[in-house]
């Protein structure tokens, strides 16, 4: 099994003959950041959305066109997607508590929350120059979209991909369903690295929820700027030895392959 980190939140997942891509998202608006791999994308057997925000879901119609086979995600995706003309024929709805296998992989969701964003982080962009002189056109512009994919904080969901005797859970925010048993010890959890100032510290009580093996980190890139930083590692790596020091640390690379 293993996992290739595209940039944001979208990955690839493989094991055996099966592919699955998670959230994909193009960083229209940083075209500095490394282009995201369509035809790649689109040729997995399924994707899967952990939540339909702008930067996990708005793209997912570019793949459809380029042949992705299905997309699984939640009713209020299948609805947003209507509503912005993406193609929903191969739509799939998607809730917790549901095992779904696509071939030789298992994906099994679960309840979560999305990030608490921090005053410290909300007025680093709202007070930063650069908001102003380089990115205010683009801020504009992002506040508009990211209304047309307002969703309830409930419809997100952490999924957990299985096969050949691993684990794999990726969170597509960094929240946690207070009500929900996860389960702990999977070989790999992938952590979204930004919403607030101290990303390190608000990261340990989920070392401790699902007591990984290995930890990546995705979303620490500045793929919408002016409300997005690229987030040094320095802090995550030391706060991951120091919690959990058996725990292998993956700071990706995008495009490149991990093996788990």
């Amino acid at each position: 099994m293993r996992i290739k980190w595209y940039g944001t939140a979208s990955l690839l997942i493989e094991a055996g003959k099966t592919r699955i891509l998670v959230d994909p998202y193009l960083k229209k608006y940083n075209p500095q950041l490394p282009p995201l791999p369509i035809e790649e994308g689109a040729s997995a057997d399924a994707a899967f959305i952990t939540h339909p925000h702008l930067d996990h879901f708005s793209d997912i119609g570019a793949f459809l066109e380029k042949g992705l086979k299905k997309v699984f995600v939640s009713e209020r995706g299948i609805e947003i997607a209507q509503a912005n003309g993406i193609p929903d024929g191969r739509m799939i709805p998607l809730a917790a508590n549901e095992k779904i296998a696509v071939g030789d992989i298992t994906v099994h969701t679960f309840h979560s929350r999305h990030c608490k964003f921090d005053a410290g982080t909300v007025l680093s962009a709202a007070l930063a120059p650069s908001t102003y002189f380089c990115h205010f056109k683009d801020a504009v512009r992002l506040l508009r979209e990211i209304k047309r994919y307002k969703i309830d904080e409930k419809e997100i969901l952490a999924l957990e991909f299985s096969a050949e005797g691993k684990k794999i859970m990726v969170l597509g925010s960094a929240g946690i369903e207070e009500t929900t048993e996860y389960p702990d010890g999977a070989d790999l959890l992938v952590f979204p690295f930004q919403g607030r100032v101290r990303m390190h510290r608000y990261m340990i009580p989920f070392l401790k929820e699902f007591a990984p093996k290995a930890v990546m980190i995705d979303h620490f890139d500045d793929a919408f700027p002016p409300f997005t930083r690229a987030v040094k590692p320095q802090k995550f790596l030391a706060t991951l030895k120091k919690e959990l020091p058996s725990a292998r640390a993956i700071v990706p690379v995008e495009g490149e392959w991990y093996e788990i």
